[in-house]
């Protein structure tokens, strides 16, 4: 087994398995955990004795729950790269995964959000249990959904994935099978089998026989007319006028969600997922690190996680703090090139 105290990786049979290992900041990433995936994943794609690679997560709370939030507080508010420099490696790491050639299996329990979807939703096959909460809850922290959000969340059934962005929105292991985010649904209880039938070299369908099982009703699928009417606008404003209008209280209690979050990461929210509908892996990638350099550069990502990491109160002063105060110019310029600064560069 090779390790660091972060990040486990390990050779079975024909298997290459990474346990993320930092359960009690419930497997939060850091830069150096990127970049050690990275380079594995790097050696193991070119190494025909390995057949498929299986992520999961260490401890009972948590696949991942994304990145560490307060490390990268503190290296934006120390200035310099490095907030900048963490993005870099993370999202290098989600394009690894998306065009890694083997199969790549994630195991999602517990917490599964931000950074712990970019290192899941790309794979060929995620695997859900029963414990399982998947989110993109960055519009409330000041941060926009990342990690490839811009790329797969548009591509989710109908208008589901502009909800998830705008609300931050908790699915739990049916919706996620509902969604398209887990392919999957298996009993952790049988995970260990799992391992084992592709360390023998069992190709991935034939390694789940037996093992999965139907995720069960899901409660979004209740929402979907509304959802996919309300969401459908052409901009923030006139999605909310259209769950104000909504006759019912699901509507109204989405609509409240919303207005509690950052004005700036609604907006550029919307743009990136319109955008990145019509756009390629990687240059929905290159986008998202334009909009997460000038984000670093901002105030509302530090105020966010000022009001809901480190001093808990969840009140956090937005600015601007209206979403008519936020001009199309504003937008645009977390859209704009970055010269040589541009991811891959």
């Amino acid at each position: 087994m090779e390790a660091n105290s972060e990040v486990l990786f390990e050779r079975r049979g024909e298997l290459g398995l990474i346990t993320l290992n930092r359960p009690k900041a419930l497997n939060a990433l850091t830069e150096s955990m990127c970049a050690t995936m990275d380079d594995q994943l790097a050696r193991w794609q070119d190494d025909p004795s390995v057949a498929a690679v299986v992520v999961r997560g260490a401890g009972e709370r948590a696949f991942c729950a994304g990145g560490d939030i307060r490390a990268l507080y503190e290296a934006g508010r120390a200035g310099g790269a490095g907030a900048t420099d963490f993005y870099r490696r993370e999202y290098r790491l989600n394009t690894r995964i998306k065009y890694f050639p083997k199969p790549y299996i994630a195991l999602l329990h517990g917490i599964v959000m931000g950074g712990g979807v970019g290192v899941s939703v790309h794979g060929s096959h995620r695997i859900v249990d029963a414990t399982a909460v998947f989110a993109m809850p960055e519009t409330g922290i000041g941060l926009f959904p990342d990690v490839g959000g811009s790329y797969f969340l548009p591509r989710l059934p109908g208008e589901t994935g502009m909800y998830l962005a705008l609300t931050g929105a908790r699915l739990k292991s049916a919706d996620m099978a509902y969604t398209g985010i887990g392919t999957h649904c298996v009993a952790s209880s049988n995970w260990d089998l799992l391992i084992a039938r592709l360390a023998e070299g069992a190709p991935v369908d034939e390694a789940l026989a037996g093992l999965a099982s139907d995720a069960g009703v899901p409660p979004l699928a209740e929402y979907r007319t509304t959802i996919d009417r309300c969401f459908a606008e052409d901009c923030v404003e006139a999605v909310l006028a259209a769950l104000d209008d909504a006759p019912d209280d699901w509507a109204a209690s989405v609509a409240a969600t919303i207005r509690t979050k950052s004005p700036m990461s609604l907006k550029i929210s919307f743009r990136e997922l319109r955008e990145g509908r019509r756009l390629a892996f990687d240059a929905c990638m290159r986008m998202e690190f334009r909009m997460v350099s000038r984000v670093m550069a901002g105030e509302d990502f530090f105020e966010g996680v000022r009001a809901t990491i480190i001093d808990k109160h969840n009140s956090p002063v937005w600015r601007p703090a209206t979403l008519a105060e936020v001009s199309d110019a504003d937008i645009d310029a977390y859209f704009a090139p970055l010269g040589e600064k541009e991811l891959g560069s």
